[in-house]
């Protein structure tokens, strides 16, 4: 056995022992640093290792070498850092507007589980490069997520389906219309009967009509629609209120009280990137006398939105039903008996104060339910949020957003009858891998084998594509024309930047040729569709002020006004908690892969998870008390037993889960994914059935002697318990505006060994807000989008060696009950920079505006600088990264970023390629710099707007406006380092009933 596993023997009980003894810290990582324990120290130790002392052995190297070839820009090592040469083509006669060096943006959209975010994507000479948000699109508003973010290097991807693959030997398009057309014209004389079509959610309005257009064609041919992380509890939550299918989108602007039931809705599910601007805008606070929403949290697992609540109560299912039938009894909710629930006990104190806080509120309050909740609690909330008044005001009600709403789940348990029974006699699947993610217990597979023309088109190839006759290439939609709905219902335009790298065809274009548009170029069907909704006088103006845009103008659904019923009939079952020692098994997508569609993409598998900071893997996720009583260690395998199903699949312990319940998340566990992708993780999906698609009651637990290396990064980078998160609450800010600086000690301007620096012209600096900051990574992975940052495979990761410009620390100040804090690190470029001093080639200088730059071609990899760095933001290239193998992943890479190779030291750099472009157009014009022209990406990025960039010399910009806040400070102040990046301190506003109670 490993001998690092061999010392993983930290249980909860030495734990809490040594906490007593020392009396706690106030804030820190993981359980190993609270305990301090000897893995701990070990950990520290190696924080630089040595590079051929440190390799594990032989093998994991090989697979590291193969891994990083397929993934993000990694080659073979060669022992020669120089770039190979390369030919320049010049164009016989170039585009117009294509400037060599001046990058172009263009409106398009992504879409996620069906709904669309409007984005803005950079193109360098034709290639698009880097993904921002759309400030003009509803869903956007300009910021981004990490999964939108990443979403450009699976266009680049080497391991993308590229060819028509029949029987599993390459073909052509031409020879799959022609099977394609045979079996159709024997469904003309069935009316289609024998007809299937199977797709993921659909909101895409010209698809939508294509299809409607097939089953007007093929009138008994059936549309099946499924993907894992559904919401059919939505559906049928809003069903059971209103009698109706609609779709719930809220106002975060407006509401000044939220309740979160299971909800992230900043960082997941429909308008989360907008529901966390409007969120976060409402927490800032420059003076103690603003006002600020207040937001509690319930959730049986941690969560990003949890993580940043006023008032976190962690329950499992059972007990967070019983708390909304509480709840809603005391608002007035008219329910129907319901005699076999079990009442809530409210050991937290929260109910009461809860009630009179909404109340209090009413048409300014917000409670909000998570798309895995039952349909039950859904309803719940519908009469909830009406009886406070707050329908059409913070919470809003329309049409659905999908062509047409259906149970997804029913509808492929449907679709499985119909092929077991032999009805099914062709089956055209459109994205997706339902023999993977299908609930277990339909066994799409078998029933799969049945029918008799088989096609699936999709990005990658899979464990679908492998059982099907034919797999046809789908592509990337940086690739093709396109339309889908945003959370509102606005229209989103899906803008091609790119023609397609391979032999790909969009649905679109499959459809087409299912309804006898074979060949029509999906722009002139866009047009079309488009065109035929006389939505315009002037079309042609209108069509180019759309694709400008990235959205039709005024093409929000309407809101609709429902009504719940009178009386809510709940199912009995509904409240009713855990017998003792009894387990619950939740399942949720993954904060990074989702539900594993992303699993072959390298920077989300090593972008830690915000909660648990796991890299490459999943794990049964557990709370100290639990693992107590279970005697189970972080990384022991155990045996889950679900509904007749098991998996072996390791532990991690999580602060804040809630008692007795197991998480687990979905999407890993693939073996047809790609080379980044295959093997990684463990399938959850084997424990999903289709009665319980979310988890439920009667999970059995059996602990091995096993264990299994997991790459988190929460200990990576210690920065040994000192003190660098600073928080308050309102009341505690009104008292003493000053606390945050008053925590550390600012040395007088002249009390410094350095010479000092005058900046006559720009002083950039930073700030980042930890009140708005909610860990989820759109920063980091915006920086090694822009930056060309590589990834290092887990093997690197587990010694410490991965490459992110930005880590994110997660904070916690309680074992039980934690408190949990979120602190973006990038180079704090100090002005008084120990790592100028120690560098012996000048590699890393002090620049006239501040920053702290690194001449690349000038290290030698001494790694001096990095010693002497006491923030450790810096990353040394040890291996060669840097991809010079795959031709496809250089073309992703931002030309006016230098690409590293090893010995090579890196960091954060401000964006200083964004400040000089800014710069030149400066000189070009004559006009200085204006506030807030230069973003960097880390800020354009963020959803929440946390982060700030701009001059520290202008005093009445916002990052000088932002630096004179009460609440500014710097971490590790004491050490004279005078840090251009300051943070911003978090401020709680906690209810004063629940916090006397």
């Amino acid at each position: 056995m490993d001998e690092k596993i061999t010392r993983k023997s930290l249980q909860v009980k030495d734990i809490r022992t040594r906490l007593s003894q020392n009396g706690g810290r106030a804030y820190w990582r993981s359980l190993d640093e609270l305990a301090n324990t000897d893995e701990f120290q070990e950990m520290v130790q190696r924080e630089f290792p040595d590079q051929a002392s440190e390799m594990k052995d032989p093998v994991s190297r090989r697979n590291f070498l193969k891994l990083m070839g397929a993934s993000l820009a990694f080659g073979g090592l060669t022992g020669c850092t120089i770039q190979p040469p390369e030919k320049i083509v010049p164009f016989v006669r170039a585009p117009e507007n294509l400037i060599p060096g001046k990058p172009l943006y263009f409106a398009s959209a992504m879409s996620l589980g069906g709904v669309a975010t409007g984005i803005l994507v950079e193109s360098h000479m034709g290639r698009p490069t880097h993904i921002e948000g759309n400030p003009e699109h509803p869903a956007s508003k300009g910021g981004v997520n990490a999964l939108i973010q990443a979403s450009i290097l699976d266009l680049y991807d080497p391991d993308r389906a590229q060819v028509v693959k029949n029987a599993g030997m390459i073909s052509t398009w031409d020879a799959f219309t022609q099977a394609l057309g045979k079996n159709l014209t024997t469904q003309q004389f069935k009316k289609g009967k024998g007809l299937r079509i199977l797709t993921e959610t659909l909101t895409s309005p010209t698809l939508g009509h294509q299809l409607k257009t097939l089953l007007e064609k093929f009138p008994a041919a059936r549309w099946h629609q499924y993907e894992p992380a559904n919401r059919d509890n939505v559906r049928a939550g809003s069903i059971l209120a209103f009698g109706e299918a609609a779709n719930t989108y809220y106002d975060f602007s407006k509401a000044d009280v939220i309740l979160s039931l299971d909800a992230d809705f900043t960082f997941s599910g429909a308008g989360n990137t907008r529901y966390a601007r409007d969120f976060a805008a409402r927490r800032r606070v420059a003076e103690a006398t603003e006002s600020m929403n207040r937001l509690y949290a319930v959730e049986s697992t941690p969560s990003a939105t949890g993580s940043i609540a006023d008032h976190r109560l962690a329950l499992n299912s059972g007990e967070l039903e019983a708390l909304t039938l509480a709840l809603a009894e005391k608002l007035g909710v008219a329910l129907k008996s319901n005699p076999e629930s079990t009442p809530y006990n409210d050991h937290s104190g929260w109910l009461d104060p809860l009630v009179r806080d909404l109340k209090k509120h009413s048409g300014s309050s917000l409670v909000i339910a998570g798309d895995y909740q039952p349909p039950a609690i859904h309803a719940l909330v519908h009469a909830i949020n009406q009886n406070l008044g707050n329908v059409g005001k913070t919470v809003h009600y329309t049409e659905p957003l999908e062509v047409e709403s259906v149970d997804q789940n029913q509808s492929l348990t449907e679709l499985v009858h119909d092929m077991r029974a032999g009805q099914v006699d062709m089956l055209i699947i459109v994205g997706g891998n339902p023999i993977f993610n299908a609930p277990v217990d339909l066994d799409f597979a078998s029933a799969l084998r049945k029918v008799e023309f088989r096609a699936h088109m999709g990005l990658y190839e899979n464990e679908t594509s492998e059982l099907c006759h034919w797999h046809l290439p789908e592509s990337h939609y940086l690739e093709t024309w396109g339309d889908a709905r945003a959370y509102d219902g606005t229209v989103s335009i899906v803008q091609p930047l790119i023609q397609p790298l391979y032999g790909t065809k969009s649905p679109y274009d499959l459809l087409g040729t299912l309804i006898g548009q074979g060949g029509k170029p999906v722009l002139d069907i866009l047009r079309a569709y488009w065109l035929d909704q006389n939505l315009a006088l002037d079309f042609e103006k209108f069509w180019q002020q759309s694709l400008h845009d990235g959205l039709l103008s005024q093409s929000a659904l309407p809101r609709k006004d429902l009504r719940v019923d009178s009386t809510l009939q709940v199912s009995p079952e509904l409240g009713k908690n855990l017998e003792e020692e009894e387990l619950e098994l939740i399942l949720r997508p993954d904060a990074t892969i989702w539900d594993g569609r992303y699993v072959n993409n390298g920077w989300l598998q090593e972008t830690p998870n915000p909660i648990t900071k796991l890299t490459w893997d999943n794990a049964a996720l557990i709370s100290p008390d639990t693992a107590e009583r279970l005697g189970l260690k972080n990384e022991q395998v155990v045996k889950l037993d679900y509904a007749g199903q098991t998996l072996s699949v390791p532990v991690w312990l999580v602060p804040g889960q809630a008692s007795d319940v197991v998480a687990l998340h979905l999407g890993y566990g693939q073996n047809h994914s790609g080379r980044v992708g295959n093997g990684t993780g463990f399938n959850a999906y084997a424990l999903r059935n289709s009665s319980a698609q979310w988890g439920g009651a009667g999970l059995k637990l059996n602990a091995t002697f096993d264990y299994h290396s997991l790459a988190s990064t929460q200990d990576h980078h210690s920065m040994e318990g000192r003190h660098l998160v600073r928080h308050g609450d309102l009341e505690q800010f009104a008292k003493h505006p000053t606390f945050a600086q008053e925590e550390g000690h600012n040395f007088p301007e002249d009390l410094t060994l350095y010479s000092g620096f005058e900046y006559n012209g720009n002083a950039w600096g930073m700030t980042i807000d930890l009140n708005a900051c909610i860990g989820c990574n759109a920063c980091s992975v915006a920086c090694q989008s822009e930056n060309n940052i590589p990834i290092v495979g887990k093997d690197e990761v587990l010694n410490g060696r991965e490459m992110s410009w930005i880590r994110i620390d997660r904070y916690y100040t309680d074992l039980d009950e934690p408190e949990i804090f979120h602190q973006p690190v990038p180079c704090q470029q100090c002005e008084n920079a120990p790592c100028e001093l120690v560098c012996p080639v000048t590699a890393t200088s002090h620049s006239a505006e501040g920053l702290n730059d690194m001449v690349y071609n000038r290290c030698v990899g001494t790694r001096y600088c990095s010693n002497n760095c006491p923030y450790k933001v810096r990353r040394f290239n040890f291996l060669q990264y840097a991809d010079r193998d795959s031709e496809s992943l250089k073309l992703q890479n931002n030309p006016d970023v230098t690409v590293r190779y090893r010995g090579v030291m890196e960091k954060c750099t401000y964006c200083v390629q964004r400040i000089n472009s800014a710069r030149i157009e400066s000189k070009k014009s004559g006009e200085p710099i204006r506030d807030g022209q230069i973003k960097t990406a880390c800020e354009q990025a963020c959803p929440t707007e946390a982060i700030a960039f701009g001059d520290i010399n202008d005093s009445k910009g916002r990052v000088g406006r932002l630096k004179a806040s009460p609440l500014n400070y710097e971490i590790l102040n004491e050490l004279n380092t005078r840090p251009r990046t300051s943070y911003l301190a978090r401020i709680k506003n906690p209810n004063p009933e629940i916090v006397e109670s």
